[in-house]
This record gives structure tokens, C-alpha cells and sequence, in this order.
């Protein structure tokens, strides 16, 4: 079986095409291209079938667990299929692992350490609980997310463009410097013990909750990754499309309460819009997968992602 690899503009990829064997798969086919031109790896590329001309829309992507011959039509000695370079990639897990070590070790240095001498503060700096409490409360956030990523999350997707590791660092290592800079201050006046205990506690509930949540969340995927999208259930799923983004958000509220801080408000709008926007995706593509229509179940009324409000 011959395949001609092009690319979006028609140009010929591999000169000559890839000779395979007929009953190869997808994923075969791939690693017959990483052999051709080895800087493209199999994470790195992406196969579609060619659109028909005159037609619109999205071109097919095709499953590398599946067999060339799902994809042959007429012809079926033959098959073009078209390539895109996604450029270098990196796994999901080294992806989390250095955006979340950032915010872990950035952290206590404000902490621990006489940091605040060099932004022009010489006198003597006092400690409050509450300065304490948030170091460990945030510590033990993001360690619980690293740990989550290497045992606990099942990714849709193998890897991620490289480009994006320096991305998210910029994002959480900068937010966390900007975060620890302001609690751990030497003029930063903490909260009545009451605020201060309400907000650890309900931030808490809520980091169990959001631990909670992700292992739900990962009885709906398969081992492999591809389970498909099913509706989420159990919990606070049975109420709110996206409980890991509202439990996410609901524990920075209460780490903020605790705190009361301008930086720690400002990650949490900013983080809110985010994941506002991820989980309104989620919630149009859950609806319209499960419409209730030729048999399919029809997704059930939920919050989207911040009861009461949305």
C-alpha cells in the first residue's frame, strides 16, 4: 500500500510516498515517517484526510489506533493523507510538573529568607500565624498538584507544544512571586483570627474537594487516554459541569479571605476568567455530544461552573 504524505498546500512531504503494508495502522504509519525524517516524531504530527474539493469544514484527523484501511476509499492500494509539523513537544506531566515547582519553591523563599533587605526594608521583621499558615496552605496546594499529575490525572492528549511550558511558567512562577512578595511582607497587617480561620477551613474543604473531584475524573478516562467523553456524574458533578474548576476557584477564595491581599485577589479574577472560559467549552460540547436525540442520553440541567451564580 503506497500513502502520500502532503502538506495543507499539496506540496509532497516524504518524495515518493510511504510503502506499507496494507494491513498497518495509523500509528505505523507514523513511526514509518519519524524513520524518513526523524525530527518528526510521532507526537509531533498531525494526519488528516484531504478535504474533498468543494467542501467545507474540518478535515478528519486520523486515530492512530486505527487501521489505514478504515480511511481508504475506492483505491485501496492508495491513500493520501495530509501532514502538519506540530513543532517540538513535551508530555503533559513535564508540563505541570515545571509550572507548578515554580510557585512551590518561589514561594517560601519570600518566606524563609531576608529577600525583602533588597526592596530597601532594613528593620526587624515580625512573623504573623498568619503569614505561617499560608505558606503551608499553599505549599500543600501545589504539591498536592504535582503529585496528582504524576498519579493521579489521565491525559485526552499525549504532549503539549513546547511553547507552552514557557508560557504557563511565566504565568504561575510570576503570580507566585507576586503573591508571596505581598503576604510575607514586613508591613502586611493580617486579618482577625475569626476571617483568618474561616478562610483556611473553607479553602481546605476545598482542596480536598478539588482532590476529590480529579479522581472522579479519572475513573471516566480509560488507561490508554481514550475513553471518549462521557458525563460526568457523582458528587458536586451531580450539580456543576466543571466541579474541578469550582472547587479550584472556590479554594483560592478562601485562601484570599484568609489573607486579604490586592496580588491574591488579582490571580483570582484572573484565574476565574480562565478556567470561566474552559469550562463553558466543556459545558457546549457536553450538550451538544448528549442531546438526547437517536438514542444518546441528553445531559442533564447543571451550573456551569460557579453556583449559584454561573
Amino acid at each position: 500500500m503506497k500513502v502520500n504524505l502532503v502538506s495543507r498546500s499539496g506540496r509532497e512531504i516524504v518524495k515518493g510516498g510511504i510503502e506499507i503494508k496494507s494491513e498497518a495502522t495509523v500509528s505505523d504509519l507514523q513511526e514509518a515517517i519519524h524513520r524518513r525524517t526523524k525530527k518528526y516524531y510521532p507526537s509531533r504530527q498531525r494526519l488528516t484526510l484531504p478535504l474533498k474539493p468543494g467542501t467545507q469544514g474540518r478535515p478528519v484527523v486520523i486515530s492512530p489506533k486505527k487501521s489505514l484501511q478504515d480511511y481508504v476509499d475506492g483505491n485501496v492500494d492508495n491513500l493520501t493523507v495530509v501532514f502538519k509539523d506540530l513543532g517540538p513537544q513535551v508530555s503533559y506531566s513535564t508540563l505541570f510538573f515545571w509550572e507548578y515547582l515554580g510557585p512551590l519553591t518561589i514561594y517560601p523563599i519570600f518566606y524563609y529568607f531576608p529577600v525583602y533587605q533588597y526592596f530597601g526594608y532594613k528593620g526587624e521583621r515580625v512573623i504573623h500565624p498568619v503569614q505561617t499558615y499560608a505558606m503551608y496552605y499553599w505549599c500543600f496546594h501545589y504539591f498536592k498538584r504535582i503529585m496528582e499529575t504524576f498519579f493521579v490525572h489521565r491525559f485526552s492528549h499525549a504532549t503539549s507544544p513546547v511553547s507552552n511550558v514557557f508560557r504557563n511558567c511565566a504565568y504561575y512562577w510570576t503570580f507566585g512571586a507576586y503573591i508571596a512578595y505581598h503576604v510575607n511582607h514586613p508591613l502586611y497587617t493580617p486579618v482577625g483570627d475569626l476571617q483568618m480561620n474561616f478562610g483556611f477551613a473553607f479553602g481546605l474543604v476545598c482542596q480536598i474537594s478539588n482532590f476529590f473531584c480529579h479522581i472522579l475524573l479519572r475513573n471516566l478516562r480509560s488507561t490508554d487516554g481514550n475513553g471518549g467523553y462521557q458525563i460526568p456524574r457523582g458528587f458536586l458533578f451531580n450539580i456543576v459541569t466543571c466541579a474541578n474548576y469550582t472547587t479550584e476557584i472556590y479554594q483560592w477564595l478562601g485562601f484570599n479571605i484568609a489573607t486579604q491581599t490586592v496580588a491574591g485577589y488579582v490571580f483570582l479574577v484572573v484565574a476565574t476568567a480562565i478556567m470561566s472560559n474552559w469550562a463553558m467549552a466543556k459545558h457546549r460540547r457536553l450538550k451538544k455530544l448528549f442531546d438526547g436525540k437517536e438514542g444518546r442520553p441528553k445531559y442533564p440541567r447543571r451550573w456551569v461552573i460557579l453556583p449559584p451564580f454561573f
